[in-house]
């Protein structure tokens, strides 16, 4: 993997004058609509960041983007992505300049509207928010961003990239000042606890079960994979793994019913192995690109995903976790 930064620890929270954060916020042990924290963020409950600075943390990270897909560089965005999806970010400019070192000759670029901020209020580190916009590209679907930062001083990093259906965002608890509510990884109100999303849902894709509702993202994927494990002179294999730690944490917010939306990530393994007499189907030019080693009898794919649920509340109604989107990319192969 190009850029995994998934085992980053928050940084200490640097030391503030107190009057001279008096002197530059409106309000001490509050958050402004400039985005200042107070000395002690760590232990008051507070909104993650303000609305005003929301917006210009997506603004920021849509430039970065841009010019990091224009020239397929990762260094231009590389402080504006983290997690999951800074892993596929950075997998994928790197194929790109493998194969086209000038740039990216079909490059349009992104552009985002109706952009839409759930901002959690919370103690602690890390915090984060929800940025939720429509887009120039896929369609109709509304792309869900979730940006993370672990100090005052981080710039906001885009953690999670997941599009869904308009109709599939669900509507957030919030409080009389409109900051929302997270739900704290090992909660035991959900029918699955976030912090084991991961972990069961690996567990599914293997054996199956009752925990994920029918969807592309769970018996459909499933039932895709049996029909590709065996092919006239190919063996092909699945492993998946949970990812849960540091900037692959899972991050939930409470919906209005009492359940919640989560993000969170995984790992998989595509092992492809050809028969005595016949050889690997030849791959294309961005896996080929982050393929080490020679292809003669198997190549190895290793991709990262990153996923949005709805989790409903325990024992209300429907306990199946509902697998609303899913990006997933090559991160990496290996050929023997």
């Amino acid at each position: 993997m190009s850029r995994d930064r998934g085992q980053r620890t928050p940084r200490r929270h640097r030391r503030i004058d107190r009057s001279a954060l008096i002197a530059s916020c409106a309000t001490a042990l509050s958050l402004t609509a400039s985005g200042c924290v107070v000395v002690h963020g760590e232990r008051e409950v507070l909104p993650a960041t303000g609305r005003a600075e929301a917006a210009k943390a997506l603004a920021e990270f849509t430039a970065a983007y841009n010019k990091a897909d224009k020239a397929y560089d990762s260094s231009l965005d590389a402080g504006h992505v983290t997690g999951p999806f800074g892993a596929i970010d950075a997998a994928r400019l790197k194929a790109g300049k493998a194969n086209s070192p000038q740039g990216n000759p079909g490059h349009a670029p992104l552009t985002l509207s109706d952009a839409r901020f759930t901002i959690p209020k919370k103690a602690g580190w890390p915090r984060w928010f929800l940025a939720d916009a429509r887009a120039n590209k896929g369609g109709e679907a509304r792309w869900l961003f979730v940006f993370t930062r672990d100090d005052l001083d981080d710039p906001w990093e885009a953690a999670y990239l997941t599009l869904v259906a308009p109709d599939a965002v669900p509507a957030f608890k919030k409080d009389k000042d409109g900051w929302a509510e997270p739900v704290p990884a090992r909660s035991t109100d959900l029918a699955i606890a976030p912090e084991d999303l991961s972990r069961d849902y690996s567990a599914y894709l293997k054996k199956g079960g009752e925990g994920f509702a029918a969807g592309p993202h769970t018996d459909a994927w499933r039932e895709k994979r049996e029909k590709n494990g065996s092919r006239p002179g190919l063996a092909t294999q699945y492993i998946d793994e949970p990812l849960g730690d540091g900037d692959y944490a899972p991050l939930a917010l409470r919906t209005e019913d009492g359940g919640a939306l989560v993000f969170f990530a995984t790992r998989h393994f595509e092992k492809q192995t050809a028969h005595t007499g016949s050889t690997v189907p030849t791959p294309n030019d961005d896996v080929l690109a982050l393929t080490k080693g020679e292809i003669k009898q198997s190549l190895t794919m290793e991709f990262v995903s990153n996923e949005v649920v709805l989790n409903p509340k325990r024992g209300a109604g429907e306990q199946r976790v509902s697998v609303l989107g899913r990006i997933q990319g090559l991160t990496s192969a290996q050929g023997d």
